[in-house]
């Protein structure tokens, strides 16, 4: 059984939705009609910040649209799939997996993060289940694969006391 779940882009959906709006509203401020003719001004900056914010984010929207990236999760491994290429991580090759929350990062929800540690790797996965569509499916697929794998250890941050002198 494979689930596949896409990388969400309604950030960038946003980003240039907004910058649009902005320039539609500040057009129809600062344009004027003569004749029953709307002209638009172009000698007025701001309207050049907002069309190069515009189209930089339009560039970074279909950039990532066309990234195409996705979480594929099967019964023996889970992909990170884009464009370019995919990487496959086999469930045997875990090491430790914590679900829980990040302490930095203030989202929604109570399972925000998903942190697993290869056996051959230094280096930690980290899961940012906003970022994908239907995250509480996605949660309990990761729940099912913590239950095949060693959970990862709670660091715990507290007061450490000196020592006198």
């Amino acid at each position: 059984m494979q689930k596949v779940f896409k990388y969400k882009l309604d950030f960038y959906y946003q980003q240039t939705l907004i910058a649009l709006v902005t320039l539609m509203i500040y057009a129809g401020i600062k344009g004027s009609f003569i004749e029953d003719q709307f002209s638009f001004v172009f000698k007025d900056p701001i309207v050049y910040i907002i069309i190069f914010y515009f189209c930089i984010y339009l560039v970074v929207l279909v950039l990532n649209l066309l990234r195409d990236r996705k979480l594929i999760v099967t019964d023996q491994e889970m992909i990170f799939h884009h464009k370019y290429g995919e990487r496959k991580i086999r469930f045997s090759d875990i090491e430790w997996m914590h679900i829980g929350r990040e302490r930095l990062v203030q989202t929604a929800g109570k399972f925000q993060l998903i942190v697993f540690k290869l056996k051959n790797r230094r280096r930690l996965f980290r899961i940012r289940v906003g970022r994908y569509e239907h995250n509480r499916e996605l949660v309990a697929e990761m729940e099912k694969i913590a239950q095949q794998v060693p959970r990862g250890k709670r660091r715990v941050f507290g007061l450490r006391r000196r020592k006198s002198v």
